[in-house]
């Protein structure tokens, strides 16, 4: 009798690559140096040293704490790496104790395209280009930073995560219009269509799939989310019935009419943040970690 194919069927599959769950920028500089002769043969010298945790690692490390009781999430490494690298990942994943079991390494060819066979809903890099591919094909990606701030380990059971809003969670729709028109007409805009539900973005997919999780973990693993935003009254009505309209709850919501996110974002401590906005990453990346969608018309 032979065996059924296993099945990721509902789960929440993370695809990730090697620099956004460890710290491989050592290394990485002598890729750049050199070549991935080189890199492959530090990745081995160091096969038994395990790798230091990556800006994207406590986001990681928490996904695969929610049980109901078996695994909700699964993780894939998906990267550009060659296999003897991936050899060190997955050595790094078992000395810190997460069951990550499957992994694609292409050695420098486009990772991305095997998403659609993972069913991946989420694409962590720190490679701009494979994010904005997943991104054109319709997964929600970001491109980590690797420099950003590690994660607070103050909340070791829960799971933080924080969203900016237009062109992350919602359309850039209003953004779109902000961009061409300026504030005032922004605001008239949203003002007007308050009660009309703005059309999804990128990362709603997301942001369903993590309510779930929370609505079917049995384990002691909880969620709280943050929508953090440069939107202010009245614009913000439009963004709150939007949610309600999707049925949709977050925990804490910021409308900050422009002010800089950095210290918001470090008081509420995600383990983190999604921004579509390159400076508002920069600007939240010395506080928490931080990744940047290259969604919307401010990446075009």
């Amino acid at each position: 009798m032979r065996a059924m194919p296993a099945t990721l069927d509902g789960r929440l599959v993370v695809a990730i690559s090697s620099r956004a769950l460890f710290d491989f920028e050592e290394e990485n500089q002598v890729f750049e140096a050199s070549d991935d002769r080189a890199y492959m043969q530090l990745q081995q010298q160091r096969l038994d040293h395990p790798a230091k945790p990556g800006v994207a690692f406590s986001l990681v490390n928490k996904l695969l704490g929610f049980s109901a009781p078996e695994p909700q999430v699964e993780v894939v490494v998906l990267s550009r790496n060659d296999p003897i690298s991936g050899l060190r990942v997955f050595r790094s994943a078992q000395h810190y104790g997460l069951p990550i079991e499957r992994g694609v390494f292409t050695r420098g060819t486009n990772p991305w395209r095997y998403l659609r066979p993972l069913k991946a809903q989420l694409f962590l890099s720190a490679n701009e280009a494979d994010v904005r591919s997943a991104l054109a094909a319709g997964v929600a990606a970001a491109r980590v930073f690797p420099e950003s701030a590690r994660a607070s380990s103050a909340h070791p059971f829960e799971l933080r995560i924080a969203f900016d809003g237009d062109a992350v969670l919602f359309s850039d729709e209003a953004e779109q219009v902000y961009q061409r028109d300026g504030l005032d007409a922004f605001r008239d805009h949203e003002s007007a269509r308050a009660r009309t539900p703005l059309p999804p973005g990128p990362f709603k997919p997301v942001l369903e799939a993590l309510q779930r999780l929370q609505q079917q973990t049995q384990g002691q693993m909880k969620l709280r989310t943050a929508l953090v935003t440069a939107r202010s009254a009245p614009a913000h009505e439009r963004a709150i019935r939007t949610l309600m309209d999707w049925h949709i709850e977050v925990d804490e919501a910021m409308f900050l009419g422009g002010l800089a996110k950095g210290e918001f974002l470090r008081e509420f401590e995600p383990d983190f943040f999604f921004d579509d906005q390159a400076g508002h990453v920069m600007g939240a990346a010395p506080h928490v970690p931080s990744g940047h969608v290259a969604a919307g018309v401010t990446n075009a």
